[in-house]
């Protein structure tokens, strides 16, 4: 069974990634990824991230599960807005 407090740790390390995330994502935006590592550094961590919340949902309880399930759903979503940002674009 998760604990509360792994729960809360879990969500906080998902947060701080989305963030991070979200800031590469603008950067990349304005700059066409003159950043490179740093956007994959992103990436990589919301994947950990996903990772993270898949294995600690398999001993959650119901409500947890669900608080761990939205979450999951918000990384993905950033990820594949990453993934699919034109690098290429013409100025």
């Amino acid at each position: 069974m998760a604990t509360r407090k792994s729960i809360d740790e879990c969500l906080q390390r998902c947060d701080n990634a989305i963030q991070q995330a979200q800031e590469q994502y603008t950067e990349g935006l304005r700059q066409e990824h003159y950043h490179d590592y740093d956007y994959t550094n992103a990436l990589q961590q919301l994947e950990a991230s996903y990772n993270e919340v898949c294995q600690l949902a398999n001993s959650s309880n119901s409500q947890q599960r669900e608080i761990l399930h939205r979450k999951r759903l918000q990384l993905q979503q950033l990820q594949n807005q990453m993934i699919l940002l034109n690098h290429d674009r013409p100025i």
